[in-house]
């Protein structure tokens, strides 16, 4: 797998962000059936302001959040709960499935809010930033609930916690 990782906030260079996402394309990638060393996906790991001024350029919401994605194409599902459209196997080569830009100090905050490890909520983060690239959503109940279970799978895999159990939620949404 290729990691384009662009390193705006040194804080995240300490924490071993590359690693963690890694760690997190891979899972995610294995759970959905990809061969990861076939797909590339950019990083921008950056801190509240520069993710506040990607939120209010292309959700026009002028505020700090946690992960936001571009997938390098639509693959949405047709149907609400349903899953979203195959990536191309047979392209050949790498294949550029889109950006996903984090926040550090969303991140931190979130994470001691929910008396978590940085380490595992820079993990669901960025699988939930992943599953976006891939078309899955959480606008919709059924679209939520699709991705949630699938986050939580994967999560499991990396030996770590069920972050929709009542004890995490109060971790902060995600947004996209």
């Amino acid at each position: 797998m290729s990691v384009d990782c662009i390193i705006e906030d040194r804080r995240w260079a300490e924490a071993g962000i590359l690693q963690i996402a890694f760690q997190a394309y891979d899972a995610t990638l294995r759970k959905l059936g990809y061969n990861p060393e076939r797909f590339e996906i950019g990083l921008l790991a950056c801190n509240d302001d520069k993710i506040a001024d990607l939120n209010a350029e292309f959700r026009g919401q002028p505020t700090p959040t946690n992960v936001l994605s571009w997938p390098s194409a639509e693959r949405g599902a047709e149907d609400d709960g349903g899953k979203p459209l195959e990536v191309l196997q047979e392209m050949s080569g790498d294949t550029f499935l889109g950006d996903v830009a984090i926040s550090y100090d969303t991140c931190l905050a979130e994470a001691q809010n929910a008396d978590k490890s940085l380490k595992s909520h820079t993990l669901h983060l960025l699988i939930h930033g992943t599953l976006h690239l891939f078309g899955y959503d959480h606008e919709l109940d059924a679209d939520a609930e699709l991705m949630e279970r699938l986050e939580t799978q994967i999560l499991a895999t990396l030996g770590q916690p069920d972050p929709y159990s009542q004890q995490s939620r109060q971790g902060g949404a995600h947004s996209g």
